[in-house]
């Protein structure tokens, strides 16, 4: 099997279970065996063969047993001494490598993040952080030419990585929040509801919060289960998000926390059930430490809001760099920017990927979450007003067209240059110089602006829009369709009926 054709990006993907007809198994216990071999050659190469220890987690998916145990079995004959940390978050695992005790030299998260219940990946990390798409392909090189020296076996044991992590998160609230009376349970009286969605983030309810003195009452859908009966674990999913609100309305509840399946993704809820995610995320994750990181950088992905821009560079007084999507794409600029001798304090998608420099860069929801936490108990404010000044567009849509020729790729960066030169002709439309994705403009008479932009890996062109104005959106939909519709062998059906009003 080609192996190349697991990588997305920075992770390896691919189905794990049978399920939808023409679906068939991708990633199977040999082929998760050979990128566990291929990932011990490439520390060993790193390390000049040292003599390594790698932790293996997994998330609630329904095939993580057999994938562990193939995972493990590879990693043992390859001489590595393993810690089985059993149930586990992404971000947990990359800390596996800083923790004093665990001390690993890598660690594989067996995960797909929020995909279908049959799906299932790996993500890789070292003490540097999570393996760039660069890695990930030299590892698949190791793998895909399965010659590997066999040694003498390594050893594993078991490890309880989630509650080591659990208690080093207790530990940063009880530090920052400092109550001067009650240190030890500084959450007594504040009523957190957590949404888990059946991943692996319960244990932030009931082994974070809960011995803090918080109550959970009322949380949702905390034991594991990789059938995810309830929701997609999303916290951009629409259902996902109405579930947690209407969670936080029926208790009463201070606070409302969301996770995606392996807990390096939330959003948040405030007091009155309002949905704090997407623009309104990032908004809060910059507001928690632009008292303390005066004028410091925030790093985001291209498809943010001018409203999130406007109150990023004048209500905090931050600098703003819209960067491309994909979530190591945002980290790594951050990184490159303080590299340069830029304070850049946070890079942040709209998804929900939050990382801080404070730690790590590590895109940790439960850490998101955490500070989210601390500042509610500090200032004994409902969290939403810090955003409340964060304004939101009228109207917005998004809109996903296939590309339907083999070399999609050529086939969509010839449109987004086609679309770039057409724009410049049209006297109501501006098109943005500081853009690093994708053909971005801004319309005056809309009151709007729209994103036209190539999927990471999948052949689809995206177009999001916003607007100031009711049916802002409709009117620029209308404009642009004309010229989508001199491309033969794009499939943009979907704009096609809005504009006809079947959306």
């Amino acid at each position: 099997m080609n192996l190349y054709k697991l990588q997305n990006g920075s992770d390896i993907r691919g189905v794990a279970s049978a399920s939808y007809e023409g679906e068939k198994i991708t990633l199977t216990e040999h082929t998760a065996k050979l990128f566990a071999k291929g990932f011990a050659q490439w520390l060993m190469r790193k390390l000049a063969g040292t003599k390594l220890k790698v932790a293996v987690g997994h998330d609630s998916r329904i095939q993580a047993p057999q994938l562990k145990e193939a995972i493990i079995q590879g990693l043992k004959e390859q001489g590595v001494q393993v810690l089985d940390c059993g149930l586990a978050t992404t971000p947990a695992m990359f800390m596996a490598c800083i923790f004093e005790e665990s001390n690993c030299d890598g660690s594989i998260m067996i995960t797909a993040s929020h995909l279908p219940w049959n799906r299932n990946g790996m993500k890789f990390f070292n003490k540097d952080g999570g393996l760039n798409k660069e890695d990930i392909t030299a590892i698949i090189e190791f793998a895909q030419d399965n010659q590997f020296v066999e040694q003498k076996e390594g050893v594993v044991s078991a490890y309880p990585l989630l509650t080591k992590y659990a208690l080093y998160l207790q530990n940063v609230i009880r530090s920052q929040v400092n109550h001067p009376t009650n240190y030890e349970r500084p959450l007594e009286g504040y009523h957190i509801v957590v949404d888990a969605g059946n991943g692996a983030g319960g244990f932030y309810a009931s082994e974070v919060l809960q011995p803090l003195g918080a109550n959970v009452e009322g949380s949702l859908y905390l034991e594991p289960d990789g059938m995810f009966p309830n929701h997609v674990p999303n916290p951009e999913d629409k259902q996902a998000i109405a579930c947690i609100c209407d969670a936080v309305k029926k208790q009463k509840a201070d606070l409302g926390l969301i996770f995606d399946t392996d807990v390096d993704r939330s959003s948040a809820v405030d007091c009155d059930g309002n949905p704090i995610s997407r623009n309104a995320i990032i908004a809060l994750a910059a507001a928690l430490i632009a008292e303390k990181e005066v004028g410091c950088s925030v790093v985001t992905d291209s498809v943010t809001s001018d409203h999130l821009h406007e109150f990023l560079t004048k209500t905090l007084g931050l600098k703003h760099l819209r960067y491309r999507r994909g979530y190591k794409n945002v980290i790594n600029k951050a990184i490159e920017l303080n590299q340069c001798g830029e304070n850049a304090q946070l890079a942040i998608e709209t998804s929900g990927h939050g990382a801080f420099k404070e730690n790590y860069f590590l895109d940790d929801g439960a850490y998101l979450a955490t500070k989210i936490v601390i500042q509610l108990a500090k200032s004994k404010q409902p969290i939403g007003t810090l955003i409340q000044d964060l304004k939101h567009p009228v109207e917005e849509h998004e809109f996903r067209f296939t590309i339907k020729t083999e070399d999609f790729k050529s086939y969509g960066e010839r449109i987004l240059s086609d679309f770039k030169d057409w724009l410049e002709k049209e006297s109501d439309c501006v098109v943005a110089k500081e853009n690093y994705e994708g053909v971005r403009y801004n319309t005056i008479s809309r009151e709007g602006w729209a994103l036209l932009r190539m999927s990471l890996h999948d052949p689809l062109l995206s177009l999001q829009m916003e607007s100031d104005q009711e049916t802002g959106c409709f009117g620029m939909a209308q404009h642009l369709l004309p010229f989508f519709q001199a491309y033969l062998d794009l499939d943009y059906s979907t704009l096609q009926a809005y504009c006809e009003g079947g959306i």
